[in-house]
């Protein structure tokens, strides 16, 4: 029986040794992706930021507040660009986006556009409406799709297809901590933290500051969303980076603990042998 039993734990000491070295293998390869991602991710922000404060002051000069992307109305149906990963084995990243996602629907009838293996697979089980399933790369999602993509999405908000564009990604802060957030788009709504560039109006508009807003909207959107992608990927490769490395370090600590039990009962064996060899010199 003790054989059998210590042939047992040096199996199972063989598969999690297996199993070890594919989680340390993947988490060099988020580490090594993860140095890449962040510097296209802080390369991202500045348009992002630059078109953000030039929106908000186009916003501020705009006399008629009836300007579509500006001017809210009721919301009968929302449309969401959920962001989430191309794979799992991430820790909570995907489910934690979808969670932010019904959460803030709520009763709401929604359609979504999604960006990422994951979520296109999730809505699609869900029977929601997406807008588009062709992007399940975040990582290879360039300039060009993401002007693409706001597009469609402009058109459908202009056409009344939907009444608000919600953002949900999730905000890379630091190697281990992420964010998921929930950002409301269209219409657009000046921060009560906003920069004070943005309030101090003095730039002289032609066209109009209204016509400005019309044409730079897409730009700002397309920019805005490419960052966000961006963000969204380095968080998925450091969230996997942190999920591989605490299943690495768990599955080393059964290893120690499966080599004990599996030395108790080699040492019990060695007893039981010495005890029967004992007995039989006596007899």
């Amino acid at each position: 029986m003790a054989g059998s039993s210590m042939k047992s734990i040096k199996l199972r000491i063989k598969s999690v040794e297996s199993t070890m070295q594919i989680t340390r293998a993947m988490q060099l390869v988020a580490t090594s992706k993860l140095r890449r991602s962040k510097e296209r991710m802080e390369m991202s922000k500045p348009y992002a930021e630059i078109s953000r404060e030039a929106i908000h002051a186009a916003i501020l000069a705009c006399g008629d507040q009836s300007v579509p992307y500006v001017s809210a109305r009721p919301v009968q149906k929302r449309c969401y660009i959920v962001i989430a990963g191309e794979r799992g084995l991430a820790g909570g990243y995907n489910a934690n986006v979808f969670k932010a996602v019904a959460a803030d629907a709520g009763e709401t009838p929604y359609m979504v556009l999604p960006i990422g293996r994951k979520a296109i697979d999730k809505y699609q089980r869900l029977g929601v409406e997406l807008l588009d399933t062709d992007h399940s790369h975040v990582e290879g999602l360039s300039v060009s799709a993401c002007f693409k993509l706001v597009r469609q999405l402009t058109e459908g908000y202009l056409n009344g297809s939907f009444d608000e564009l919600v953002l949900v990604y999730t905000n890379f802060v630091s190697m281990m901590s992420q964010e998921v957030q929930v950002e409301r788009l269209l219409p657009v709504e000046i921060p009560e933290d906003a920069a004070p560039e943005s309030r101090n109006v003095q730039t002289l508009y032609d066209p109009t500051p209204e016509e400005t807003l019309m044409r730079a909207m897409p730009d700002y959107l397309a920019g805005r969303l490419y960052s966000a992608a961006c963000d969204a990927f380095a968080s998925e490769v450091a969230a996997r980076r942190n999920a591989m490395d605490s299943a690495t370090k768990n599955a080393g600590e059964m290893i120690d603990g499966l080599r004990l039990k599996y030395n108790r009962a080699r040492q019990g064996a060695i007893t039981q042998e010495i005890t029967e060899i004992v007995a039989g010199a006596e007899n």
